[in-house]
C-alpha cells in the first residue's frame, strides 16, 4: 500500500509517501480507503507537539472513509461495506486497519468524500455542544474560526439544533464558506465584539465556540451573556490564553474544556463505544442534509505535504481531503 509516514518530528515538509506492507491484524476491519480526512491534530503530530506522541515512524490521518475489505466474525461489518472510521493512526494510506468500535456504517447518500470529513471535526463538536455546552434550542452561538474544519461543523451542528449562530471568520472571503455552512451572521475576526453586541442588542451570546484561542479569549468571554459557557476546543493562534476568574464571578460564566479524546480514552470514560453512540445520533441529521460537510479541496495523497502546510497557515476553507 502507498502511505504518507512521519519518519522525523521536523514539521509537515518532512512527511515522505512510500511504498509499505498492507495490514494484516484479523482482529480489526480493514478498510480500503477512498478519502481521508487532514486535521490540525495531524500537523501537530508531525512536530510532535499533540499530546499523544507516537514512536517514530508512524502514519498519521485519523478520518477515512472507504470500503470494508475484510472484518472480523461478530464486528457488524462486512466486505464491501460503505464505511467511515476513526483508526486515530494510519489513515494517510490506501488501506487502513480499524478498531471496530470506531468503525461506522456511512448511508449510501453520503459520499466517502463527505464521510471522511465527519469523525474528528463533528463528532468533537457533538460532544462540544451536547456535553460539554449543554446547547439548547433557541440559544445564541459565537463560532471561531467558523471558515475552517472544526468551525464549520460546529455552525452546522448549533444551527441543526435549533441555535442561532453568529461565525467569526478572519477574512471576507470566508465569509461566504461560514455562510453555507448555515450561519445566521457572519463577522470579521477583527472588532468581532463590538459587532456581536450589535447583533445581540448588546445581551451577548450564550455560548462560544473557541478551536483559535490566542488574543480573541477577553473579547470572547466579554461577549458572553450572564451565565454563558466558553468551549475551548483548540489553540490553533499558537498561544495558550489565561484566565482572569473575577470576570468569571461577576458575569456568573463558565470556561468549559473539550478534550473529547481524553474524555472517552480517560479513566473511568465511556470508552471507544461512545463514538459509535454519537454516530448514532448523527445519522439522521446526515440522511436528512441537515449536516453536510463542507469540502475545501480534495488532494493526492502525493500531495500531502501541501494539504498539511495550509492547514497548519491556517489558509484551509472547509475540510481538506486526502484521496489515497
Amino acid at each position: 500500500m502507498r502511505a504518507a509516514m512521519v519518519t522525523s518530528l521536523d514539521g509537515p515538509a518532512a512527511v515522505e509517501v512510500l511504498d509499505l506492507p498492507d495490514p494484516t491484524d484479523t482482529s480489526k476491519v480493514v478498510i480500503e480507503v477512498a478519502a481521508a480526512g487532514v486535521c490540525f491534530p495531524d500537523v501537530l503530530l508531525t512536530r510532535g507537539q499533540y499530546q499523544i506522541t507516537p514512536d517514530l515512524p508512524f502514519v498519521p490521518g485519523s478520518e477515512v472513509a472507504g470500503r470494508v475489505q475484510s472484518a472480523p466474525a461478530g464486528s457488524g461489518f462486512a466486505e464491501g461495506d460503505r464505511v467511515a472510521a476513526f483508526p486515530f493512526l494510519g489513515g494517510f494510506a490506501s488501506v487502513v486497519a480499524a478498531d471496530p468500535a470506531m468503525v461506522f456504517p456511512l448511508p449510501d447518500s453520503v459520499t466517502f468524500e463527505a464521510g471522511a470529513a465527519l469523525p474528528m471535526n463533528y463528532l468533537t463538536c457533538h460532544f462540544a455542544l451536547r456535553e460539554r455546552g449543554q446547547l439548547a434550542a433557541g440559544e445564541t452561538v459565537l463560532v471561531h474560526g467558523a471558515a475552517g474544519g472544526i468551525g464549520t461543523a460546529a455552525v452546522q451542528l448549533a444551527a441543526a439544533w435549533g441555535a442561532r449562530v453568529i461565525a467569526v471568520v478572519s477574512s471576507d472571503d470566508k465569509a461566504g464558506v461560514a455562510r453555507a455552512a448555515g450561519a445566521h451572521d457572519v463577522v470579521l475576526a477583527d472588532g468581532f465584539r463590538d459587532a456581536v453586541a450589535d447583533l445581540t442588542g448588546r445581551r451577548g451570546v450564550d455560548l462560544v465556540v473557541d478551536p483559535v484561542g490566542g488574543d480573541r479569549f477577553t473579547d470572547s468571554l466579554r461577549s458572553l451573556s450572564p451565565g454563558g459557557r466558553l468551549l475551548v476546543i483548540g489553540f490553533t493562534a499558537g498561544s495558550i490564553p489565561e484566565v482572569k476568574v473575577n470576570r468569571l464571578l461577576l458575569g456568573n460564566l463558565s470556561v468549559v474544556g473539550v478534550g473529547w479524546g481524553a474524555w472517552w480514552t480517560g479513566r473511568g470514560g465511556p470508552g471507544p463505544g461512545y463514538l459509535r453512540r454519537q454516530w448514532d445520533d448523527l445519522l439522521p441529521l446526515l440522511e436528512s442534509g441537515a449536516i453536510d460537510p463542507v469540502i475545501g479541496e480534495v488532494r493526492d495523497l502525493d500531495d500531502v505535504v501541501a494539504a498539511l502546510t495550509a492547514v497548519d497557515e491556517r489558509r484551509a476553507t472547509g475540510k481538506i481531503l486526502l484521496a489515497p
